[in-house]
């Protein structure tokens, strides 16, 4: 494993065997927020990048940038004319 540039090798020891020591349950908690959160973040820049989008427009780019222009154009046909989607 190699340690993140900002910390130490201790320090980056000690956080894999805490992560080692969590039981399943814990990881998956842990996961499902970082999750969470990592996709409050991109509807945040969605909505600064947009500021007059609608709700439904919002969720269009966030599929476009979590399963790409062919999956939502597949997914939402009319998602192609509202985003400018060139397939």
């Amino acid at each position: 494993m190699f340690p993140p540039l900002d910390t130490s090798e201790l320090v980056a020891q000690m956080q894999v065997d805490l992560w080692r020591r969590m039981s399943p349950i814990e990881k998956l908690r842990l996961v499902s927020g970082l999750t969470k959160a990592s996709r409050e973040m991109c509807l945040a820049g969605i909505r600064l990048r947009s500021p007059g989008a609608s709700e439904r427009e919002i969720r269009l780019r966030l599929a476009l940038i979590t399963v790409g222009p062919e999956l939502t154009a597949k997914a939402y046909p009319d998602a192609v004319p509202l985003l400018g989607l060139c397939l």
